[in-house]
């Protein structure tokens, strides 16, 4: 039997309780129509006591998305830390995928902050995605990395996130033509094979114009 101290180290603080059920409802329904509310009944807790934690739900929100930022954030950061060779890159790919896949949350909260907007869209492509648009990484010594010399490097960017955070929000969709639950791990390795045969496209491309290829 665990003693009292682990017992209590084990429970989720009220805060965090709280940020899980913001994290879920911004995600299911959007920062507009996601009320203060709504968390608390999710929560448990009468809606006055959040203000014990949180000043506003936009200050709710952004705790939330500094949670998300965080976690998808770190393995680009990481990547960016050393030299970026094939190995790693395909390393730093799995890491992200497999993200999604374990929280679908913030692909989703994405596509609300994308179709109906939001506090701090500003931030999130600052933090999240202008890394990638801006890598001046080398692979394996070529100077073409991303498609840059052809001017195509952000539709690439795009296209990989895209790939990547649609299939969690749209695969559920597909559940019966694919036959099996898209989060499932086959469903996963399936996923990232797709992706990886497709980086190696974009590995192969080596610079070369569009209208050579």
């Amino acid at each position: 039997m665990a003693n009292s101290a682990t017992t209590t180290a084990a429970v989720p603080s009220t805060a965090e309780r709280i940020l899980d059920a913001a994290e879920d409802l911004f995600a299911e329904k959007g920062y507009s129509a996601t009320s203060l509310g709504d968390v608390a009944d999710r929560v448990g807790i009468r809606s006055p006591s959040l203000y014990n934690h949180f000043k506003n739900k936009e200050a709710l929100y952004e705790a939330v998305l500094e949670r998300l930022l965080a976690d998808f954030s770190a393995p680009l950061a990481e990547l960016n830390g050393g030299p970026v060779t094939n190995e790693r890159v395909f390393s730093w790919l799995e890491t992200i995928v497999r993200q999604h896949h374990a929280n679908p949350n913030l692909a989703r909260l994405l596509q609300h902050a994308a179709l109906s907007g939001g506090p701090h869209t500003n931030e999130l492509i600052d933090r999240l995605f202008r890394p990638m648009f801006q890598s001046d990484a080398r692979i394996d010594g070529d100077s073409i990395t991303l498609f840059r010399d052809t001017g195509l490097q952000p539709w690439a960017v795009m296209a990989f996130n895209n790939l990547v955070m649609s299939y969690v929000t749209m695969a559920p969709m597909y559940r019966d033509l694919l036959g099996q639950d898209p989060f499932s791990e086959e469903a996963l390795e399936n996923q990232l094979n797709l992706i990886k045969m497709l980086l190696l496209a974009v590995f192969e491309y080596k610079g070369s114009s569009p209208s050579a290829t």
